[in-house]
């Protein structure tokens, strides 16, 4: 039955914050949002002492449930773990090895330290699942949405709507692809592998369930040797020669009460073990499992083919798509207060990513900033209206009030580049850029201040410009904008 309960919240949790990632209209968060905030590493870096404290007794009271049911990353290894017993036709698979200690304390120490270079997400287990969904299901995803609104539009139903369906960082998919492969592999051939070797949060929570107060006890008076809790337990923590059981590497998943077929093992309270009988009392059982060899190739096929529809200017000529500039200090959104703050506490989970309605948001490509997100104006502009990244940002990395907070919070300024104005350039007039500053910060002045009918130029006031990015989205210069966004290192207010 515990094993039951254990798999049904498994999978509540998983496919909910599986949606989380996957939902582009951001409406899921309203109710599905605080299972993100409950994830270790989210919780740690907002300072959330509460749920920290609350994640610690829960270990302390029950063993790394953790692991086996609120973190999605350890969820999915169970996936494809029991996708590769059903494969292999049989469950006695696994086999007990000791703790590599060594190896999971280095791995912690490395973490820390590449927390404090600025690349601790790429061992983080909550951020890493969010990589792989944002980056290699979503997709599939919308382009589902996309087949349904195209036969919803032939219907005269508006029910879905399109979305674009593109590569938001190349250096992102990439590591997800070899995150997905490392840890897909580790889990089809050897279970909970990556848990129990290199996931630094997996490495913390089990030096305290070693002290759990309920845990899996083998009773040796009951215990035949059949070594069958042993060959199912995907965390190798079960020592039957012996009768122990690593609860630093148990992940409390239950599998071994529900393989024991003498009653042997029980989930109880901490209790001194119950000595063994000796060799001449236990009756000998033949072990005839045998580890079949199984070649793991193809785990991952995905495409990135996206048809684009040529997008022309009445119909003539084809619109060149906009560059991104070279911005001296990169964007990050309002309510993040500084360039330093956003990055100590962004887990790079891509939640913000994925919800972006205007697609401004995408992850950098750039090493000190690897996969963290910053903005870009390519696409669309950042919305006065909107602030859908602040509601479902897990850490308080981006934290917003209100959207009067929002509309006047400068996180950058524009800049004019001459040569690139259509009016310089071309000769034409064109105003688009005041047209749309929503704060009223672009004014147009003559280019020539010496004649009466001359063409206009805009000129900016950084003191009302909040860098919302609308006149470089909509500047109709091409590959680059006339006016650009320069980030602020430190937000403020106008």
């Amino acid at each position: 039955m515990l094993r039951k309960i254990r798999i049904v919240v498994a999978a509540i949790f998983f496919v909910c914050i599986t949606l989380l990632f996957l939902d582009f209209t951001g409406t899921l968060h309203a109710w599905l949002g605080w299972m993100a905030k409950i994830q270790f590493l989210p919780a740690l870096l907002a300072l959330h002492v509460g749920i920290v404290v609350g994640l610690v007794l829960l270990t302390l009271l029950f063993g790394r449930v953790y692991c086996s049911v609120i973190c999605p990353l350890g969820v999915m290894q169970d996936v494809v773990s029991w996708i590769s017993g059903r494969r292999r036709k049989h469950r006695n698979r696994f086999r007990y090895s000791r703790a590599l200690t060594w190896l999971r304390y280095t791995m912690l120490v490395v973490f820390v330290a590449l927390m404090f270079a600025g690349f601790g997400t790429l061992l983080a287990p909550y951020s890493a699942y969010g990589r792989i969904v944002s980056s290699l299901l979503a997709p599939v995803w919308q382009g589902v949405n996309n087949l349904l609104a195209a036969v919803a539009e032939r219907l005269d139903s508006y029910a879905f709507y399109t979305v674009d369906v593109w590569v938001k960082s190349l250096s992102t998919l990439i590591v997800a692809v070899v995150t997905f492969v490392v840890i897909a592999f580790l889990a089809w051939r050897h279970g909970r592998t990556w848990c129990n070797t290199v996931c630094p949060v997996g490495t913390v929570l089990g030096f305290l369930s070693r002290y759990s107060l309920f845990r899996p006890v083998i009773d040796a008076t009951k215990c035949v040797d059949c070594k069958r809790c042993a060959h199912n337990c995907k965390a190798s923590c079960i020592d039957i020669a012996n009768h122990r059981i690593d609860y630093s590497r148990c992940v409390a998943c239950m599998d071994c009460l529900e393989m024991c077929h003498k009653d042997a093992i029980h989930y109880t309270r901490r209790r001194a073990a119950t000595p063994a009988p000796s060799a001449a009392k236990r009756a000998p059982v033949a072990n005839s499992s045998r580890r079949k060899f199984l070649g793991v190739a193809g785990l991952l096929a995905w495409s990135g083919l996206h048809a684009q529809e040529k997008k022309v200017d009445g119909g003539l000529a084809v619109i060149v798509d906009k560059k991104i500039p070279q911005r001296a200090t990169p964007l990050v959104p309002p309510g993040a207060g500084s360039l330093r703050h956003f990055l100590a506490h962004c887990t790079a989970c891509q939640l913000c990513v994925s919800v972006c309605p205007n697609e401004v948001l995408r992850p950098s490509g750039n090493l000190e900033r690897l996969m963290k997100p910053e903005m870009s104006y390519e696409r669309g502009y950042c919305r006065p209206e909107c602030t859908k990244c602040s509601e479902v940002c897990p850490t308080g990395a981006i934290r917003l009030t209100d959207l009067t907070e929002k509309a006047s919070t400068q996180i950058g300024h524009a800049v004019w580049t001459r040569e690139n104005c259509v009016v310089v350039r071309d000769g034409v007039q064109c105003s688009n850029c005041k047209r749309h500053c929503p704060t009223g910060a672009i004014m147009m002045v003559p280019l020539d201040p010496g004649k009466a009918d001359s063409l206009r130029i805009p000129t900016v006031n950084e003191e009302l410009c909040i860098g919302c990015g609308a006149c470089e989205n909509l500047c109709p210069a091409r590959p680059f904008s006339a006016l650009h966004v320069e980030g602020h290192e430190r937000h403020r207010l106008i």
